[in-house]
């Protein structure tokens, strides 16, 4: 295996070694779920799906671990300003966040911990660090001593002494009064007994954000993650807040490797509600097929920013995003090219002893080399557009007259596409399902009932078949000026929106 992946931890591209030969261990840090997954978590949770395809894809068997914080005072503002049990509201949020990964071809979790239910594995965690001598209790509260463990700071790579002037800043008199020093930071909050929170041997209370994902993530996977992801967000406080804890309680390393993607940007700001320009996934369903969605999110390096642009109409409202539509047409074009070569009669498909054209054959380790360089996914879409041009050439080629295409090739391409879908999650889907729905809501944004093209097509087919050529040709050319693209075939006249 040449999988080699950047680590944060040392700044440097690694070759990617399990511990256990053949086994990979993956933590990636879930949502919280108090509203709907946006275009932050689409492109984060894409990025690791790509990663486990591809791991398995180089023979590995992969254990996947994404988790759920369903305890969080997010959780519970939010459930407070619409009136809602927090629970509830979790659920509910989960249950979402679920269907918009599907919609996005995401691969399910082998395992999915929620907070909610592992509160038992937190509290034995918060425990061995108090026993340990790097956890103290504080009015209630349980507090990590960040000057217990000699390393704090080494993932984001700052200074403690800078930490603790940055962090006096922002605490106000009480919490510095129950802390040793200002960066420490709380494993377990207390809260009074009328709020939401769970009895623990320090009282009634939530844990802290941080530790739910150490213990979840020990439970599951080991004391020693082969890989730990998340958004470049989460370096600090809360990925070095991981490390601390977990490398203080075992005296092991936390993750041999740590992953980190680049954040959506909108003209070049980090998204975010406060700025106005934050955009769920299911915004963008409507607005284009899903997997245009995850198409997009591969178009830039997985550490660079991805900056979204959109445009406005006159009174500001969003009306468009060209980089999703450039992207479903490029989705279009794959499921197109699949269709096409499903569609090759048999009988212009021949046996013969000539090898497979090099871009077809080669086509799978091509993207398997570009995904082992630290899954460089814009590189594997610039292999595609290769690919997707060869199989319309093989198709060009057995559908001239007297054409013909070897089995071989087409076998290749059958083969290119099956590792498009197990590597990147692309073109997977039923051709002409697909092609449908965009078509249908290109229409429909145009204006158009696709029912009402289907009549006007076959009033120019009746039109044709009486001889009437001029009503054929007005036919035509009326739908043409509504931008509809007709399509005849030996079985009939199909149609499409011309871009």
């Amino acid at each position: 295996m040449n999988v080699r992946l950047h680590n944060t931890l040392t700044g440097q591209k690694e070759p990617f070694e399990p511990a256990e030969p053949g086994h990979a261990r993956v933590y990636v840090c879930g949502p919280t779920v108090y509203d709907y997954a946006h275009l932050g978590h689409a492109r984060c949770y894409v990025v690791y799906d790509v990663l486990v395809r591809h791991l398995r894809e180089n023979g590995l068997d992969v254990t996947y671990v994404r988790n759920i914080t369903d305890v969080d005072d997010k959780i519970l503002k939010r459930a407070a300003e619409v009136g809602d049990d927090p629970t509830d509201l979790a659920a509910r949020f989960a249950d979402a966040y679920a269907e918009d990964m599907h919609r996005l071809g995401n691969l399910d979790p082998d395992v999915e911990p929620r907070v909610s239910t592992h509160l038992e594995d937190i509290f034995a965690l918060v425990q061995r660090l108090i026993d340990g001598g790097h956890a103290y209790v504080s009015e209630g509260d349980v507090y990590f001593s960040v000057e217990s463990f000699p390393e704090y700071g080494k993932l984001s790579h700052r200074d403690l002494e800078q930490m603790k002037l940055g962090a006096s800043e922002r605490l106000d008199e009480a919490q510095t009064a129950r802390k040793r020093h200002p960066a420490d930071f709380a494993l377990w909050k207390s809260s009074d007994a009328d709020d939401w929170g769970w009895d623990s041997p320090w009282g009634k209370g939530r844990p802290g954000w941080h530790i739910e994902c150490s213990a979840m993530s020990m439970k599951h996977l080991g004391e020693t993650l082969d890989l730990h992801g998340g958004g470049l967000d989460l370096v600090f406080p809360h990925h070095e807040n991981e490390i601390a804890q977990s490398e203080a309680a075992t005296g092991r390393p936390f993750s041999r490797c740590w992953m980190h993607n680049g954040f959506v940007e909108v003209d070049k700001e980090k998204m975010s509600k406060s700025l106005g320009n934050f955009f769920t996934a299911r915004d963008l369903f409507e607005r284009v097929e899903p997997e245009a969605i995850r198409y997009f999110m591969m178009t830039v390096h997985y550490r660079a920013p991805l900056n979204l642009d959109w445009t406005l109409d006159d009174a500001g409202n969003v009306t468009g995003f060209p980089q999703f539509e450039e992207a479903e047409r490029r989705v279009a074009y794959v499921y197109k090219t699949k269709q096409r070569l499903a569609d090759l009669p048999e009988n212009r498909i021949v046996d013969g002893d000539a090898k497979a054209p090099a871009e077809l054959d080669g086509f799978a380790d091509a993207l398997r080399s570009a995904l082992d360089d630290d899954l460089n996914m814009p590189v594997a879409l610039a292999k595609l557009a290769d690919f997707l041009k060869s199989v319309n050439e093989l198709c060009d080629q057995a559908l001239r007259k007297k054409g013909k295409a070897l089995r071989s090739a087409v076998e290749a391409a059958e083969r290119g596409f099956t590792a498009l879908g197990n590597e990147l999650g692309i073109g997977s889907q039923d051709p002409s399902a697909v092609l449908l729905r965009i078509r249908d809501r290109r229409a429909a944004e145009r204006g158009l009932e696709a029912a009402w093209v289907e009549k006007r097509i076959a009033a120019r087919s009746e039109a044709r078949a009486a001889k009437d050529f001029a009503e054929a040709d007005r036919i035509r050319d009326e739908l043409t000026g509504r931008g509809v693209e007709l399509l005849d075939r030996a079985d009939g006249t199909g149609w499409t929106i011309a871009d």
